[in-house]
């Protein structure tokens, strides 16, 4: 099952590249296979025991024997959410580029279903080997998309997105061989397992740390995606600021806290230190923003300094809130780059004081609109609210003064998120080129109402998701726990 999710996705490009030779037929095959993919990643869903921390749907072949190398996979209650995050946001960019991408259509298609794949891959592998691989191979879709189909500065963004991603990855296979070579495996399972030195874990931590901080992105190695949004078409910026960036935070949680947790622990006020950076620091550089592409992706920096300080705050509550976290923030981000890019396609613009009065010609437009606004500011009701009130309760519990830093964040949040609306929407038509904007299409409602649902879904009845991964939230609280340190010293190595 997992490798059928995985990897059907790749199958749907190659047929592309090998059978399809017309756009048209290329955009409705792509999204037929990106539907199926969903649905059999909704199967995954059905056939999962949430009671149990135990990794499920199980595969293993024999790759490189000798070096203690599998293709392993397999998904326990932390990893399966971003499996389905990833297929249910993928059909949704494919579905808002239908009119927007006019050029190398097929290439287009071809090298989202790629992304999907790896990106799957990456959260079901549970070998250290094939993980890299998936995590590198993820990066050659991302680049093309930012940088064939992007905006003016395409390349120096798609460029930058590259060299800073490949630096910290490289840091990483350091890491990764380092741990292999000290436990006679990569098995991801066996490697929890494994007693290592204070000393080596910390340098294993750093190691990775460079490549999951990138990928967050914490400050101050954030600089890369500002850019990269702005210069991403907008089904780019959605899956990079929906799934993308939880690829950092999944590193912490399926590697540095299990199999370094000394370490973890150790840097915990240096984690905080930079997390509360990000939460202030950048909102109030989002609220200075005259960009809304550069505005909403200032506020992903700072959204996801609340998801750090959750998970290295743990306790049950904050690793909890930093997932769900991490998929309202997928919801909510994703949502309002659909929604800038939106009113970019009519007026080919993105600066804020090129609109005023967008409600009085698009008002299906505005009212969706605020309703994102209001979730992304964390408004009681809607799915954010419940990810950060559990990410500060855990963080109070924790330390307190870094809960009541981090709460800042949400004044801040609300401040540059409805100053933002207010500027775009309401007021009075300035520009003529506004009147003659028209409201949503029935193929754009069609994205965002799956996305609408959600969001009043997790803010009402959040229990299903937070029970999805419950158990294994638990089990990771207890590998965090343990002191580690044996055997294994970074003088052996």
């Amino acid at each position: 099952m997992l490798s059928l999710v995985t990897f059907l996705p790749l199958v749907g490009a190659l047929v592309i590249l090998l059978v399809i030779r017309s756009d048209a037929q290329a955009k409705v095959f792509g999204l037929g296979v990106s539907l199926v993919t969903f649905l059999i990643s909704l199967r995954l869903l059905t056939g999962f025991d949430p009671h149990t921390a135990n990794f499920q749907f199980l595969e293993e072949l024999k790759w490189l024997p000798e070096y203690g190398i599998a293709y392993r996979m397999g998904v326990d209650g932390i990893s399966l959410p971003f499996v389905l995050l990833t297929t249910f946001l993928t059909p949704i960019c494919l579905l808002a580029s239908w009119e927007s991408i006019r050029t190398r259509v097929r290439e287009y298609f071809m090298a989202f279903l790629a992304l999907e794949s790896f990106v799957v891959g990456v959260f079901c592998a549970l070998d250290f080997i094939l993980f890299y691989v998936l995590w590198e191979a993820m990066l050659i879709p991302m680049f093309l998309i930012i940088g064939v189909w992007g905006g003016p500065n395409r390349v120096y963004a798609a460029l930058k997105f590259f060299l800073y991603t490949l630096a910290g990855s490289v840091l990483m296979l350091i890491a990764i061989l380092s741990l292999g070579y000290a436990g006679h495996t990569f098995s991801i399972p066996d490697l929890m397992k494994l007693p290592l030195s204070f000393a080596f874990q910390v340098w294993l931590f750093l190691g990775l740390f460079a490549s999951f901080a990138v990928k967050v992105p914490m400050w101050p190695v954030h600089t890369w995606l500002p850019d990269a949004h702005v210069e991403a078409p907008t089904a780019g910026s959605v899956i990079l600021a929906g799934i993308l960036l939880k690829m950092g935070a999944y590193g912490f949680l399926r590697f540095s806290l299990p199999i370094l947790p000394d370490a973890s622990r150790y840097f915990i006020p240096f984690i905080f230190g930079l997390s509360l950076i990000a939460v202030v620091y950048t909102a109030l550089v989002a609220l200075m923003q005259k960009d809304l592409k550069k505005l909403v992706a200032y506020s992903s920096v700072s959204h996801m300094g609340f998801v750090t300080i959750g998970i290295f705050a743990m306790n049950q509550q904050g690793l909890e809130g930093g997932i769900l976290q991490m998929i309202n923030h997928g919801i909510v981000s994703g949502a309002l780059f659909l929604l800038v890019g939106v009113i970019y396609d009519r007026m080919h613009t993105r600066m804020i004081a090129h609109f005023g009065g967008v409600a009085h010609v698009m008002p299906v437009y505005a009212v969706i609109f605020m309703l994102f606004t209001l979730a992304s500011a964390g408004l009681p009701g809607t799915n954010s609210f419940v990810g950060e009130i559990l990410i500060l309760l855990g963080a109070f519990l924790a330390n307190k003064a870094v809960a009541i830093i981090a709460a800042t964040g949400l004044v801040f949040g609300a401040a540059y998120m409805l100053w933002m609306f207010k500027r775009v929407v309401f007021g009075q038509i300035v520009n003529e080129e506004v009147r003659a904007m028209k409201d949503l299409s029935a193929r754009e409602v069609v994205l965002f109402l799956p996305l609408i649902v959600l969001v009043f879904w997790i803010g009402f009845y959040p229990g299903p998701f937070l029970n999805l991964f419950h158990a294994s939230v638990e089990n990771l609280l207890i590998q965090a726990a343990v002191v580690k340190t044996g055997a294994v010293a970074l003088t052996q190595f």
